[in-house]
């Protein structure tokens, strides 16, 4: 079969939508760190629908770890398919908004270069909670992380998202040009103000003058929303069929897509709200929206579902108990802590929920337990916290945050090695042997990580006696009695 590429663009198949656009015409306005199948799915797609009337904001996209994104496009042209599932089938398009894709392990200086010339007016990101060498807790430059060590003893070879920016931004001060503007659109809270604090915190440790010319940049706060779960084999062959063309690395996701950008673009932007994002002066709450219903439920979903056997999210989503249980989340704890004006948070309620039933989505639990220890302090702390302010109940969210203690063991309730992906796995496991069937005295030395639960949880009486309580239940009786046992309690109150 054929290997999709722009010499045989033109012989896609009826029903394959395909560029509306000259791509030898377009050129590059955005350096994108990260270029993972969430961007792919997400913000290149928005693009893509821009280019024939705004042909100068292509994007050249980097990885920042591995080459495998650059090695499966590179042969494309940049090219990929994403194909849009749900229960009508799937509908598969050919996006051809990305004209490059770096590796910065190897075009560190090509990236740079990049990055430092007046035509990138906006540098995006998509590196995970864990790229930013931060303390997820605080929210601060990680100042002992072994990539800003590395950065700061060598600013121009910089590995790091922090480091690589901070550079570029230096090398466009020192030649005079326009500095561009910085866009996180991961899931941290606050992204733009976080990201603009940990990025003047590292320059300012190159130099005063650097931190002060950071901290007048432009660095707007996204929410971005869409399901993207890991290609596989079979998805490649499936869209192969559709096709007719070999894709490498095609992205399948869902019909939904959401994005919602503060409007602070000093060198200017793609008029974005044309393609259906919204933009506005402040987008904080509806971040903490996403963040405490959508990404709650999904971590939660993840360490019980995996711990219950379900691989999938939609498998969790055929279990009744599993369904209360995150309706309830959403209804009766993190609902009452978010402030939206004008939005109807029931209704963005039960469209997550259909969402989450999506059968022809193959978002595995595995997938999204991944990294819980960055993730964790945003999706279910804050609304922890919250909670714990205002002497209110956290039953549900407490019992997501033993599900992950208990899926951080590494053994499942079959006896059976969880493949445990996180920053901390090691230090994560060490604890849990030294634990061993002890299940306060896994509690206790979990909580006691400071980057996870900060300074304050772990002196709270009533956040230990819910998480420790639910932790030792998920030992004793299982995670379906355990579940089971907490939709029970909501419903008799």
């Amino acid at each position: 079969m054929t290997r999709l590429s722009a010499a045989i663009l033109a012989n896609a198949p009826a029903g394959v939508a395909v560029p509306n656009y000259d791509r030898s015409q377009i050129t590059p306005g955005i350096v994108h760190l990260g270029i993972g199948a969430f961007h792919r799915a997400h913000m290149a797609v928005y693009v893509d629908d821009l280019l024939r009337d705004n042909p100068d904001w292509a994007i050249i996209g980097a990885s920042l770890r591995r080459p495998d994104t650059k090695e499966a496009l590179e042969p494309q042209d940049g090219l990929y398919t994403v194909a849009v599932r749900d229960a009508s089938g799937t509908h598969p398009r050919i996006i051809g908004s990305i004209l490059k894709v770096l590796d910065a392990n190897t075009e560190r200086q090509e990236l740079l270069e990049l990055m430092a010339s007046p035509q990138i007016r906006i540098v995006s990101l998509t590196v995970t909670e864990k790229g930013y060498c931060h303390d997820p807790a605080t929210g601060e430059l990680d100042q002992r992380h072994p990539d800003i060590v590395h950065d700061l003893a060598n600013p121009t070879a910089p590995r790091s998202a922090p480091g690589i920016l901070v550079e570029a931004l230096a090398r466009r001060k020192a030649a005079g040009i326009a500095p561009f503007a910085v866009m996180s659109c991961d899931n941290l809270p606050c992204n733009g103000a976080t990201v603009k604090r940990i990025v003047q915190k590292y320059a300012s440790m190159m130099s005063a003058d650097l931190g002060q010319y950071v901290s007048t940049l432009a660095f707007p706060g996204t929410m971005v929303d869409r399901i993207v779960p890991s290609t596989t084999d079979a998805d490649r062959a499936t869209l192969a069929g559709f096709t007719g063309m070999e894709d490498a690395w095609p992205i399948m996701t869902e019909p939904f897509t959401q994005w919602v950008i503060e409007d602070h673009f000093p060198q200017g932007r793609p008029p974005f709200e044309k393609a259906g994002a919204q933009l506005v002066e402040d987008v904080e709450p509806f971040e903490r929206m996403k963040l405490r219903m959508l990404n709650g439920s999904h971590s939660t979903m993840a360490y019980l579902g995996y711990l219950a056997g379900y691989e999938y999210i939609s498998d969790v989503m055929g279990d009744a108990d599993f369904v209360k249980l995150i309706h309830g989340l959403m209804t009766e704890e993190a609902m009452p802590t978010l402030d939206m004006p004008g939005v109807d948070l029931a209704a963005y309620r039960d469209q997550l929920l259909e969402r989450f039933r999506n059968p022809a989505l193959k978002h595995r639990t595995w997938q999204i337990a991944m990294d819980g220890s960055q993730k964790l302090p945003q999706r279910l702390l804050g609304t922890i916290r919250d909670r714990l302010k205002s002497g209110q109940p956290f039953d549900r969210l407490g019992l997501g945050v033993a599900a992950w203690m208990r899926y951080v063991v590494g053994i499942d309730e079959k006896g059976e090695n969880i493949d445990v992906r996180d920053p901390l796995a090691m230090r994560m496991m060490a604890i849990a042997a030294d634990a061993g069937d002890d299940a306060e005295a896994l509690y206790e030395g979990l909580v006691g990580l400071a980057e996870v639960f900060g300074s304050d949880l772990p002196g709270s009486q009533a956040f230990g006696e819910t998480v420790a309580t639910h932790l030792d239940e998920l030992f004793e009786v299982g995670v379906k009695e355990a579940v089971k046992e907490v939709v029970e309690e909501g419903t008799a109150s």
